[in-house]
């Protein structure tokens, strides 16, 4: 008797998923709990295993293909050699190919977002542009008026380094530096590419920038943000952080941070709070459970050190270290990065001084970190060299005001300026 394979849900928050690679061909038997395929969800790489046993008859969604969560992807059957002939698979339907708008219309024109009644325009690329280089013409050589290649000769003037301000950017006369003195250097030349400007080539979203992409364009759209920067000074933190790595402890800055939002988070829970959306409620979390934001090449996920304001500064460096390696694995479990309260997310190590986060719903605060920066500080009326972090809090508005959030921000810089009471 045939049966019907269809696309498993591996995350809450998994719509759709695309076949990373079949485990089984066409003709295999399949006993329970043999892996079928892998699927790349909108979190990581997932191996799928049969519930049921039987015979992979007919693959019908291909490596590289998508199908929505409870399509069919595959016929099986009881017995090898029964009929499939007429047997129509069960399942939802396949989400219809989006309209290509550009082949269809010059203007671009909108298209409604899938939440909310708001639209936004569909933007279009422009098409490549065919004759590009400026001051020259289709056949090739350089677009000028007589007297200008005239005196262009007399002068020793390249015209290739000239833009034409005449018809078609033909160069003229009035173009030239005439009027400046020579110099002893030229300008080097360099071959045009091949490739005009405005070539481009498209590919498809992958399930994690998928739901990136919608995640946080409905955060940004529909949750009012605010921010509040402050700075820290991090002379005695880069010290502490030395101090312990002499003593063989290797931790990073972005550990220390992680400790000093969950301290903070105790005498602050209005920050450790979030918005339910569907319901119009506010959500008080029980538990600190901080998300932190690893950057992948594919996207970012933000797997989350739970219970983070119990656990000390090396139980934090350690699990943070494990979590990012399962992440770069694509060996995150849902346990991993389902929930958190509270993210923060640190481009310090790139060099970035500072920047904005969007918020990561249902959460109401995220808190994103620069980099320490050796800076000219005032102490005691002096300028002396000192070190100086950023750091700014994303707010949701429905849930904390600025005040609350400053004063959060206040006390992870009291925390942050004073390490010592961070290995307590």
């Amino acid at each position: 008797m045939p049966f019907t394979l269809t696309m498993p849900k591996l995350s809450p928050t998994m719509d759709e998923g695309t076949i990373a690679k079949w485990r089984k061909k066409e003709g295999d038997l399949v006993k329970a709990g043999d892996v079928i395929f892998e699927v790349a969800t909108d979190k990581a790489t997932v191996e799928h295993a049969a519930l049921d046993g039987g015979y992979l008859r007919k693959i019908i969604i291909k490596e590289g293909e998508s199908a929505v969560v409870n399509q069919a992807v595959a016929i099986f059957t009881e017995k090898k050699d029964e009929s499939i002939e007429g047997y129509k698979p069960e399942g939802a339907l396949a989400k219809a190919p989006p309209v290509a708008a550009a082949k269809k219309a010059e203007t671009p024109s909108a298209a409604p977002i899938a939440s909310g009644g708001l639209s936004q325009p569909a933007f279009v690329p422009e098409p490549p542009l065919k004759h590009y280089d400026f001051g020259k013409a289709a056949e090739g050589h350089i677009a000028a008026s007589p007297l200008a290649k005239k005196l262009a000769r007399e002068k020793g003037i390249d015209l290739a380094t000239i833009r034409g301000t005449g018809p078609g950017h033909r160069i003229v006369s009035e173009d030239l530096p005439l009027g400046q003195p020579d110099l002893p250097i030229t300008f080097s030349r360099h071959e045009r590419p091949e490739v005009a400007p405005g070539t481009f080539e498209e590919e498809k979203l992958s399930p994690m920038r998928k739901i990136i992409s919608e995640r946080l364009q409905a955060s940004k759209t529909f949750i009012p943000h605010f921010y509040v920067t402050m700075e820290v000074r991090a002379e005695k933190l880069v010290d502490m952080r030395e101090q312990l790595k002499n003593l063989g402890h290797k931790v990073s800055v972005n550990d220390f941070i992680i400790r000093a939002c969950a301290l903070a988070l105790r005498e602050h829970p209005a920050v450790n709070s979030g918005f339910n959306s569907a319901q119009q409620t506010l959500i008080r979390f029980k538990t600190i459970d901080i998300s932190v934001a690893v950057a992948l090449p594919e996207g970012l996920i933000t797997p989350i050190i739970r219970h983070a304001d119990y656990k000390n500064l090396g139980e934090i460096s350690a699990e943070v270290k494990v979590l990012a390696q399962k992440a770069k694995e694509g060996k995150l479990q849902r346990e991993d990065y389902a929930g958190g309260s509270f993210t923060v997310s640190n481009l310090g190590m790139y060099g970035v001084s500072d920047f904005v986060g969007i918020i990561n719903p249902p959460q109401a605060a995220l808190l994103a970190i620069g980099a320490v920066e050796d800076r000219a500080v005032v102490s005691d009326h002096h300028v002396i060299p000192g070190k100086v972090m950023r750091m700014t809090l994303s707010g949701d508005h429905r849930v904390i005001d600025g005040a609350v959030g400053a004063q959060f921000l206040i006390t992870v810089k009291k925390y942050l300026e004073n390490p010592t009471a961070l290995i307590l």
